[in-house]
């Protein structure tokens, strides 16, 4: 049975993050994911999540500057420091939230940096955080992500970041495949996951257009779902996705399964 946790980065935004562990319970779920919890005290999340007797899955390390448009900093040779600071803020973080699951962003190509170095750079620091992680049985994610809505981003490509993974050969090192974004790089979205499913670490989803819920696009979930319960995916498939309309109205597609 395909089992489904909620994102609280993307969705019950109507309320402040804290207050959204709550509406996941409410609205039946009993696993969650988020992207960056850094602006909160590992205790206030502890809190809501034994409360809400939710369990926390997965997070991001710490992106570099959101704000100013950064995603991911483990591709400047320049930043390999703070990198490690991140890594290490990130398993704090893992650590004290129970959580086993870490993706790292790669960061968006610079003008003044060659594709040869940024791949360099960004295996090394991987594998740092990948060995840093084992110590802890946490595993660690990288993920293609589609150039329309993040241009210029380093690993825009699924053989690439498989080839990648392959080269590192580190057990704890998998690929997170988001549905919606292999929709925008590629199509092909079943034959790829079964070409690629032993190196899957963490599914996401969303419909194309718009990144809204399930029903509202062109992706047939109703068979994606059939197909990862008969390739017997044993992993967590996170919700990744804006609603259209109000979160808890979101979810209809879940209900009629």
């Amino acid at each position: 049975m395909n089992r489904f946790a909620v994102n609280l980065s993307t969705i019950f935004t109507e309320v402040p993050f804290l207050e959204r562990f709550k509406k996941a319970r409410e609205c039946g779920f009993s696993f969650a994911e988020c992207q960056f919890p850094y602006e909160y005290g590992i205790d206030e999340i502890v809190r809501e999540l034994e409360e809400q007797k939710l369990t926390l899955l997965l997070i991001n390390l710490p992106p570099g500057d959101w704000d100013n448009g950064e995603r991911g900093i483990a591709i400047f040779p320049d930043r390999t420091e703070e990198f490690k600071g991140s890594v290490e803020k990130g398993i704090a973080y893992a650590q004290g939230l129970n959580i086993s699951l870490i993706h790292c962003m790669a960061g968006v190509m610079s003008a003044d940096i060659h594709k040869d170095e940024a791949k360099e750079t960004f295996m090394k620091n991987i594998r740092y955080a990948a060995e840093k992680m084992a110590v802890h049985n946490m595993t660690l994610l990288i993920e293609p992500i589609n150039p329309f809505d993040m241009p210029g981003y380093f690993l825009s490509d699924i053989d690439e970041a498989v080839s990648l993974i392959t080269e590192l050969n580190l057990p704890n090192v998998k690929l997170q495949y988001d549905f919606y974004h292999m929709q925008r790089i590629q199509g092909n979205l079943l034959t790829t996951f079964e070409k690629y499913k032993n190196v899957i670490g963490h599914v996401q989803i969303a419909d194309v257009p718009g990144r809204h819920q399930p029903g509202t696009g062109e992706i047939n979930y109703r068979n994606v779902f059939q197909f990862l319960e008969k390739n017997s995916y044993n992993g967590f498939i996170g919700l990744e996705y804006i609603p259209s309309g109000k979160s808890e109205n979101s979810f209809n597609w879940l209900r009629e399964g």
